[in-house]
């Protein structure tokens, strides 16, 4: 028996680096709001997925207009609006409380910020995450890099070293008892909750697709590729 499925698409940001005067998650990005690729690719990967949106109360409103423009077609996708909280980490708090404690569930923790991201690479997330528990998708590191400590720095071997990407995916008790514990400024993401709470972590092949949107210079990489993937 699969286990069920739970997508928590954190999309609870106030910041525009991108540009404009909403939150980049809700810019458009080739007419749909970016973080709509995302619930997109989930729901394409298995329909059956319980999809859980967090977002800023502050702008709920502006999604529910948003969200009344979208095509009818995605409209009928199921979602479940949540909060989102002061930092990412209680944003993802807040939207594992919409997660039931159910046996067999796994649960995806995706930043709205990469809306490229493929139905194949959450497919590989269920897998490793039913198999191991705790997987993250990383690509490896193809610059030069350096550590850097105050005015001086070093080279350091880049095959020592991967870039870590979303959807992270766990099993869902698993996750949730992470979260109940005392979350820490260095915990920057799902990974580093479960690890600390005595969790491995299993790497899977992420995609060098799966960008993050940061900047507008970001959104029209992101636009461009949408057009060739």
């Amino acid at each position: 028996m699969k286990p069920n499925k739970y997508a928590v698409i954190v999309a609870g940001g106030e910041g525009n680096r991108a540009g404009g005067s909403i939150p980049k998650q809700f810019q458009l990005l080739k007419g749909v709001p970016m973080l709509w690729w995302s619930v997109r690719a989930f729901h394409e990967e298995d329909p059956d997925t319980k999809i859980i949106l967090v977002l800023h109360p502050g702008f709920l409103d502006d999604w529910d207009i948003l969200f009344a423009e979208l095509p009818e077609a995605d409209r009928k996708i199921p979602v479940h609006i949540s909060c989102g909280g002061r930092s990412r980490l209680e944003s993802v708090r807040n939207g594992l409380i919409s997660v039931p404690d159910v046996e067999e569930a796994l649960v995806a923790i995706h930043d709205a910020a990469r809306p490229l991201v493929s139905p194949s690479l959450i497919a590989r997330g269920w897998e490793a995450a039913e198999k191991y528990k705790a997987a993250v998708p990383v690509t490896p590191m193809t610059d030069s890099i350096r550590r850097v400590d105050g005015n001086s720095s070093e080279a350091v071997t880049r095959k020592d070293y991967v870039k870590v990407q979303t959807p992270q995916v766990f099993d869902a008790t698993l996750l949730k008892a992470a979260y109940d514990k005392t979350l820490t400024p260095d915990m920057t993401d799902d990974a580093s909750v479960a690890e600390a709470a005595g969790s491995s972590i299993y790497l899977f092949e992420g995609s060098p697709y799966n960008m993050k949107v940061t900047d507008p210079l970001d959104l029209t990489v992101a636009a461009t590729l949408l057009d060739n993937i």
